[in-house]
């Protein structure tokens, strides 16, 4: 960021359409057929979606007391009405 004068905005945006771009790229290469076991992509994609969640917006695992911590008591905690 420092290196290029670029401001955290800038830098966040720019993240932000790399992140999309990965996103797009996985998408489309998990249905592609191939020689690995799908139910090892499924763990490679999940494991993908949880750290996605983590950084999604600030560093949730750092500073977890912020946005996860609600995303896991809505999700474990809270009980959902049917």
């Amino acid at each position: 960021m420092k290196e290029y004068g670029a401001s955290k905005q800038e830098t966040y945006v720019k993240f932000q359409n790399e992140v999309t771009n990965a996103w797009k790229d996985i998408n489309k290469e998990f249905f592609r057929p191939t020689e690995v076991p799908m139910f090892v992509l499924e763990r490679v994609l999940n494991f993908t979606r949880v750290i996605d969640t983590l950084y999604k917006e600030e560093d949730g695992y750092t500073n977890a007391r912020g946005k996860l911590k609600s995303m896991i008591n809505s999700i474990l905690i809270e009980s959902v009405k049917i």
